[in-house]
């Protein structure tokens, strides 16, 4: 697994999904229970760091997310 940073490219709150565009320009897809404080919840547009991780399906994912600390 390796930290990357990015930003939250949308999140449908009502369905607990979304996607991070990392800044390599990788986008990913995450599930609400991703957010590493349990809130399940982040804003579009935040900045991140978050781990990316082999998923369902055989997708990389985005895991682990919080907010950037650069």
């Amino acid at each position: 697994m390796r930290r990357s940073a990015g930003s939250v490219a949308s999140f449908d709150e009502r369905a607990g999904w979304g996607r991070v565009r990392g800044d390599d320009g990788q986008e990913l897809f995450f599930h609400c229970t991703a957010v590493a404080d349990g809130s399940r919840s982040i804003a579009q547009g935040a900045r991140v760091d978050y781990e990316v991780v082999p998923g369902h399906l055989g997708r990389w994912e985005a895991w682990d997310i919080e907010p950037a600390r650069r």
